[in-house]
């Protein structure tokens, strides 16, 4: 197969078709996104050759000159006459193939120099469950997590400088990496050794190469007044450990809040529900209702209704925001009297003579 049918391109495709060719197979065979998959290793290998070849003019020129000439067959070696090796290490002072990979997958195949920059360690999180009453006044607490720290010998790197210098084995020395294709030969830097054929460097024994130390901690978190269910507490520098020197990420803490049996939230607001009985909504009264902050009184005005809502302003959660406290909307219920004995009974006969219910009801039918 030659590296026109390894793209899935034609003999005069452009080179953007080319350019998007390639990145399609990339993002489908490159060996991040298929850890331990030989047979993808092996097609991202041949799309990267091709792309190598046909996005540059004059490779592609030689290639489509040596196809001309061997009738487009594929063998082992190049042909005697199309022996033709390329240095992607002198293409445009370093850009080439490696700023290609930095586009379209944010940095992987970074060269050894992009490898070794200081990298900022990745963001964590962590649920913690709360009680309804600790999520409206604040708190401080404990949560263990599994803390990590850039290891001090290699300083994140994962590697150490080695006593002895011991040739690479990649390159067998030569800091060159050859490539068959058809009927030609590329060359390119080894991407272990860098180029230099020597390796100076081994995997640091303290951090088992993984440039971080982990361990187990408690960690006091405070929690500010008003946080709620899924709201994010950042703690900065609490997350993963950076790499070669670089900071730190941040630690999340995710709020899970338990419900209450009288009180419901819904943002900074707080709602409740409470009887009152038929003499105190037909009269008014000044009734005792529960809030966050304790005792208070309302006032219910003559001829309220079941369903109806009255605002406790300032009696609701701490705003995140800023900006002070929501409210409490109480809703009330009018609850029935127990006729227990015949003088209620009465009562409620009377009651009825006087506020006949089939007035309202006729009105409501009209």
């Amino acid at each position: 197969m030659n590296h026109y049918e390894t793209l899935g391109v034609g003999r005069r495709a452009r080179t953007s078709e080319i350019k998007k060719a390639f990145r399609r197979l990339a993002r489908k065979h490159h060996p991040d996104l298929n850890p331990g998959d030989g047979a993808a290793e092996e097609r991202f290998k041949r799309a990267t050759e091709a792309y190598e070849t046909l996005s540059d003019p004059k490779r592609r020129k030689a290639y489509d000159l040596a196809l001309q000439y061997g009738g487009g067959a594929v063998g082992p070696s190049p042909a005697p006459g199309f022996e033709t090796a390329f240095d992607l290490g002198d293409l445009g002072g370093g850009a080439g193939f490696s700023s290609f990979f930095s586009e379209f997958f944010g940095g992987r195949g970074r060269s050894p120099a992009d490898r070794s920059a200081a990298m900022r360690g990745d963001d964590t999180t962590q649920t913690l469950q709360i009680e309804f009453f600790d999520a409206l006044r604040g708190i401080t607490t404990t949560i263990k997590l599994d803390a990590e720290s850039t290891c001090p010998r290699c300083a994140g790197a994962g590697r150490v400088a080695a006593r002895v210098r011991r040739t690479c084995s990649d390159c067998a020395g030569t800091g060159r990496i050859s490539h068959v294709s058809g009927l030609l030969r590329f060359a390119s830097s080894c991407p272990r050794c860098s180029g230099e054929g020597t390796l100076g460097s081994e995997g640091c024994g303290t951090c088992q190469g993984n440039g971080v130390l982990t361990r187990r901690e408690t960690l006091r978190v405070n929690l500010p007044a008003g946080v709620d269910n899924g709201s994010r507490v950042r703690i900065a520098g609490r997350g993963r450990a950076g790499r070669n020197g670089g900071p730190p990420g941040d630690l999340f803490i995710i709020t899970r809040v338990a419900p209450h049996r009288f009180f419901r939230r819904i943002g900074d607001n707080i709602y409740c529900t409470v009887p009152i009985t038929v003499t105190e909504a037909a009269l008014g009264a000044r009734p005792e209702v529960p809030t966050i902050d304790g005792r208070a009184t309302f006032r219910v005005p003559p001829g309220t209704q079941t369903g109806q809502k009255f605002r406790l302003r300032g009696k609701g959660a701490s705003s995140l925001r800023g900006g002070g406290r929501g409210d409490q909307f109480v809703e009330v219920r009018v609850s029935t009297p127990q006729a227990a004995d015949e003088r209620s009974r009465q009562l409620l006969r009377e009651l009825g003579v006087l506020n006949p219910g089939d007035e309202v009801r006729r009105e409501i039918l009209a």
